[in-house]
């Protein structure tokens, strides 16, 4: 791995909740309940198997160059889809964090507010990189440029 999130090796999880805003909620109540929660799994579990995470926001932007299935211009999520998303050491050290008394109560608060439920996939890490340093990027066009007959 490049170092994007440190400590996540070939074998570490990548844990990806979907969560639809339920009527009546805010952002404000999302980001909240999540921060608690977030907040606590870093306390209690940053020794046990959690390396980090992020929570990002449908923003209502869709990106014609990168979307294959027609040519929308805006997503109707827009403000209403988070992904709460964390990296773990093992698939195991993940699921005791869930167990845990501090976490549970927490999780249920973010559940309320949650208008599709909850559905936590755990994937394997392929790949993750950072984007390279000015020079590094020279350097590698440089190589593309002279290897390109060879490819």
């Amino acid at each position: 791995m490049s170092g994007l999130i440190p400590g996540l090796t070939a074998d570490g999880l990548v844990t990806v909740n979907r969560v639809l805003l339920r009527q009546g909620y805010t952002i404000d109540d999302l980001e909240e309940r999540v921060a608690m929660l977030c907040e606590n799994v870093k306390t209690y579990h940053s020794e046990t198997g959690f390396l980090g995470g992020l929570v990002v926001l449908n923003s209502g932007m869709v990106s014609n160059e990168g979307s294959t299935v027609g040519q929308a211009v805006a997503s109707p999520l827009q403000d209403r889809e988070a992904l709460i998303i964390t990296f773990w050491e093992s698939f195991e050290q993940h699921e005791a964090s869930h167990r845990s008394e501090t976490f549970q109560p927490l999780f249920r608060q973010v559940l309320e507010l949650c208008e599709n439920g909850n559905e936590e996939i755990a994937y394997r890490m392929l790949w993750s990189g950072k984007a390279y340093a000015p020079e590094e990027a020279a350097e590698a066009k440089a190589a593309k440029k002279r290897y390109a007959q060879t490819a």
